[in-house]
């Protein structure tokens, strides 16, 4: 529990600082294509990226809080007597989804863009950086899903 609420609290941080980026990151380019008629040449993709990593992070973070909302209604969606069970189920079927897609798949991806050394186009920076929120985010998922498969009665309330 108290892991827990430590990942929760470093992921609301990361998440809010992301955000702010983004925010700052898109009124700049406003700012400068308007203001100045020069587009900066790094914002959009920069704004492409936080909002990739956002979106991704964030996803794991709802999935921490149980506001995901195909879960909730299929939870909904059955007699209170089979609701433990039926949510043990969902998060398995989230844990190998996350193993299978975020975490392995993730992992493959990024590992190859640092390995062929793609570079974005503006920031030139390795992709693979980009392509490593696929993998944090696929263990932060697996991790809420466990915690919530040995404590589906907090899953439930």
């Amino acid at each position: 529990m108290i892991l827990k609420k430590q990942i929760d609290k470093i992921l609301e941080y990361v998440l809010v600082t992301l955000m702010g980026l983004l925010i700052l990151d898109v009124l700049w380019q406003v700012f400068s294509r308007y203001i100045f008629a020069s587009p900066s040449s790094f914002t959009d993709e920069l704004a492409g990226f936080l909002l990739m990593w956002v979106g991704i992070l964030g996803a794991a973070y709802v999935v921490g809080q149980r506001q995901h909302l195909a879960i909730d209604l299929l939870l909904q969606k059955v007699k209170p007597s089979t609701q433990v069970k039926m949510s043990i189920f969902i998060n398995i079927c989230v844990v190998f989804f996350a193993l299978t897609v975020m975490v392995i798949g993730g992992a493959w991806l990024s590992i190859t863009r640092f390995q062929f050394n793609v570079m974005s186009a503006a920031l030139k920076i390795p992709l693979g950086y980009v392509y490593l929120l696929m993998p944090i985010s696929g263990l932060l998922t697996i991790y809420y899903s466990i915690y919530y498969i040995i404590n589906p009665s907090e899953s439930l309330s």
